[in-house]
Order: structure tokens, then C-alpha cells, then sequence
């Protein structure tokens, strides 16, 4: 928070380089965004070396060593559920709140909320979330992490209607094409869209990640047989 403090301060100050087709206030944005993405990396990484086993940092900063496998970190390294990412937010800090693709700005008259001053620009009075899940977050970041959780909502309703019509509309639009014996694909009036089917003659359905087949994956299944 001192570093965005410093960052403000430079800007109203007129002395902030800007970046490449930038203006001052976007440039101050994305190197804000940059600063608090840096801090929730670092907590992250704090978080890490207490949750794994015998985690030690490059520059030796900590050294924590576990008796126990952490079962939080044997899931997601594992893709069973949830990242490192989550388990730092739980454990460490949720971070930055986004709305747009930005910090929130939106809400009342020039802030987001009435709890701040005006055309202020504090990592906390744009939405930074400083608390962990562990430790619960206040009123103001509950508000600014339900607008964030809000968006990823109405997101993946509005994806899903619009990937649900898109394959609507190409399933009606290839329901007349059929593959003949011969490998040439026709629509309903017998005239050849292609000369061979996918234009390689694989089927998806019997390939092996898109090749006609994996000669490793045999081998070693022969292999088992015989044995």
C-alpha cells in the first residue's frame, strides 16, 4: 500500500513516466494494478512456504519445513480442485477486485462508496482486499468482493447462452452433411463438400488426441498382454 501510495503521490506531482500510448491516468492504473498483483504473488508465496513441505525461498528469506503434506495443497497440485492461487487467498490475502477488467470505480459520485473521500485513489478505496478468507474479510471488502464475484456470474450465465446458440446454429447449419463409405462428404443433394473427411480422414471418435493412432500406447499394451 506505501508503493501506491508513492505511485499517487508521483502522479499528482506530475513527475510519472508514462508508458507507450498511455495517458497519465491509465498509466497510473496498470502500474497500481501491477503493484498490488506483486504483493498478492508475494503473500502468496509467504503462504506457500507454511503450507508445503519443505518449501525454502531463493534468498533464504524463510525456510519452513512440514512433517505433514499439507491435504489443501495435495489437492490442487494435483487438479482435483481449486489452485496455489486459492489456498494463498484463503490463507494470506484475496487481493485485488476487478470489474471490467479494471480496479472498481463505479458506485457513487466520483468513489465507490460514501466511506471514502472523493477522486481518491488508495488501493483500499478501489477495491484491494487486504484480509484472507481465514481471517474474514470487513464490510467495505465483503462489498467490493461481491461486486467482483457479481461479474464472474453474470459471465458465465451470458457465455453459456451464447456457446449454447452458437453450436444450435452449427448443428443446424451441418445436420445435412453425411460421410459416405468412401470418405467423401456430401450434403443432401449429393454434391462434395469435401474429398476426404476433415480433410485427413481421421475420426475423432477412434483417434488419439487427433492421430490415427499412438504406437507407444500399443506397444506397451502388447507388452502387458504378453506378459
Amino acid at each position: 500500500e506505501q508503493e501506491v501510495d508513492k505511485l499517487i503521490a508521483t502522479y499528482e506531482e506530475g513527475l510519472l513516466g508514462l508508458l507507450p500510448g498511455r495517458s497519465a491516468e491509465e498509466t497510473l492504473e496498470m502500474r497500481i494494478v501491477q503493484v498490488l498483483g506483486e504483493a498478492r504473488d508475494t503473500a502468496g508465496e509467504i503462504a506457500e512456504g507454511y503450507l508445503t513441505m519443505g518449501k525454502q525461498s531463493q534468498d533464504d528469506s524463510y525456510d519452513y519445513v512440514m512433517t505433514v503434506e499439507n491435504h489443501s495443497v495435495v489437492m490442487a497440485r494435483t487438479g482435483a480442485r481449486a489452485s496455489m492461487l486459492n489456498l494463498a487467498q484463503i490463507t494470506a490475502c484475496v487481493g485485488q477486485q476487478s470489474v471490467r477488467g479494471g480496479r472498481i470505480t463505479r458506485g457513487y459520485s466520483a468513489r465507490p462508496l460514501p466511506h471514502f473521500r472523493k477522486h481518491e485513489l488508495g488501493a483500499r478505496a478501489k477495491g484491494f482486499v487486504h484480509s484472507s478468507y481465514k481471517e474474514g474479510l470487513d464490510p467495505v471488502e465483503f462489498f467490493f468482493h461481491a461486486m467482483g464475484g457479481r461479474e464472474g456470474l453474470v459471465d458465465t450465465a451470458i457465455r453459456t447462452a451464447q456457446s449454447g446458440y452458437m453450436q444450435r446454429r452449427l448443428v443446424n447449419a451441418l445436420e445435412d452433411l453425411n460421410v459416405r463409405s468412401d470418405g467423401l462428404v456430401t450434403d443432401n443433394k449429393g454434391q462434395v463438400i469435401q474429398s476426404v473427411f476433415g480433410e485427413e480422414g481421421i475420426d475423432p471418435a477412434k483417434s488419439d488426441f487427433g492421430h490415427v493412432a499412438n504406437l507407444d500406447k500399443l506397444i506397451d499394451e502388447m507388452r502387458i498382454k504378453d506378459n
